[in-house]
């Protein structure tokens, strides 16, 4: 079986069946859903794989367009849209059991010198090695972990704030969270493998910073949360091993759709990816 990060390593290894065809592993999970991370990160290693190296992702926009089956193999079809002196674009299809159920658009840009250089600071937060990771603070008050945990356990996941556990505790909270994250293990040095990584756990926490005004982030689910669109721009290179801060907040939440977005910074400070994401809350019955 291997280690988490072998798993996820594996996960995002596609096998070529034709040019422009790739297949991905789904596992085999307890949850009605494949999680949408998954596909995000398959998809960019499909496309990436039709790249030359010297030009790294620097963009992507996606749909989920249909909930994923687990435990059935995803098919991604790559188009080939363009390949310009400085520019690549590629499309990309994830097909299950014959339907559509994802569409993703990466830009991949060969760098170049800019005249034009600045961001906004990464913000003042307790650091990483001082923090519970999620799985222990969550493990010692729940007991028993949600089955989706699986999903998480190949990163180490830290939150910058203190987990709320109670209705009582979210007065004058506002429509923010924050994590500090990495792989547990080290990746291998294939840069699109580690933009990948950080692809798949981008979609695991964006979407907390809708809902911590209106509930505990964990514990029982007042909500039916699906991902509707993704979209990330990578600004530098950077290493899904190595801490990573990952900041979200929520500008808005109506008609039944949460918008989230998100910066990730270094160690050194620097923003190295920027995440938007809208999600769609639906009231559970009786709740």
């Amino acid at each position: 079986m291997g280690t988490p990060v072998d798993q996820l390593v594996d996960l995002l290894d596609l096998e070529q069946i034709e040019l422009n065809i790739f297949r991905g592993r789904s596992p085999e999970e307890a949850l009605q859903r494949t999680f949408g991370g998954q596909v995000a990160g398959q998809a960019l290693v499909a496309a990436g794989r039709t790249v030359d190296e010297d030009r790294p992702v620097h963009s992507l926009h996606a749909y989920f367009l249909r909930p994923g089956v687990p435990g059935v193999p995803i098919v991604y079809q790559v188009d080939r849209l363009r390949d310009g002196r400085s520019f690549t674009t590629r499309r990309v299809l994830a097909i299950q059991g014959g339907r559509s159920i994802f569409a993703l658009t990466a830009d991949f840009h060969k760098p170049e010198p800019g005249g034009i250089e600045h961001q906004f600071p990464m913000p003042d937060v307790p650091a990483p090695e001082d923090l519970p990771s999620a799985l222990d603070e969550v493990g010692s008050r729940l007991g028993e972990l949600p089955p989706f945990i699986s999903r998480r356990q190949p990163f180490d996941i830290r939150y910058v704030d203190r987990l709320k556990w109670s209705r009582d505790e979210l007065d004058g909270v506002e429509a923010r969270s924050g994590v500090w994250l990495k792989t547990n293990g080290p990746l291998p040095d294939d840069p699109l493998i580690h933009v990948c990584a950080l692809t798949y756990a981008s979609d695991m926490t964006l979407l907390d910073a809708v809902r911590a005004p209106v509930e505990p982030l964990w514990g029982e689910r007042n909500f039916d949360m699906a991902s509707l669109d993704h979209a990330m721009w990578f600004h530098r290179p950077f290493r899904a091993d190595d801490w990573l801060l990952y900041r979200q907040e929520s500008p808005i939440a109506h008609s039944a759709r949460g918008l989230a977005r998100g910066e990730i910074y270094d160690r050194k400070g620097q923003l190295v990816v920027s995440v938007m994401q809208e999600g769609l809350f639906r009231p559970l019955a009786g709740r």
